[in-house]
């Protein structure tokens, strides 16, 4: 189910105090290193589909050229299975981020201190959803 005009509030049980940006592990730029830059740099021009296959390509290797040729074929096969919001993202359950749907269901991230995030979270014009929980409740 898209959504549209919702805001992913960062989790519960979040490590940290205010938003950071995900460390390379190794000197090696992970998935969800990718999935912040792509967000950071591109607010509200990628759904979640279009990031979920900005990713997939990221970590396969696949080139621009190579996505662009094959693209229907690529995003089949990707989307032969379900695949996760930005609930269930590093982003919004460890580093501090929100992820915001705009009206056509496009995203950005805001830190969970900034005045943008908290007017999403006041806004009666905007659903809120918590993102999952890292760990299980006891």
């Amino acid at each position: 189910m898209p959504y549209t005009n919702t805001l992913i509030r960062v989790a519960e049980d979040c490590p940290v105090e205010a938003a950071t940006e995900p460390k390379m592990r190794g000197g090696k730029k992970s998935g969800v290193n990718h999935e912040f830059e792509v967000l950071s740099q591109n607010p509200y021009q990628y759904n979640n589909d279009e990031l979920i296959f900005e990713v997939y390509l990221f970590k396969k290797g696949i080139s621009a050229e190579e996505a662009a040729a094959n693209r229907d074929a690529l995003w089949a096969e990707l989307f032969k299975k379900e695949h996760p919001c930005m609930r269930a993202s590093s982003l919004t359950k460890r580093y501090g981020w929100g992820a915001h749907y705009n009206e056509d269901g496009k995203i950005a991230l805001y830190p969970m201190e900034s005045v943008e995030y908290q007017q999403y979270l006041e806004s009666p014009d905007t659903k809120t959803l918590m993102a999952m929980r890292s760990k299980r409740k006891k």
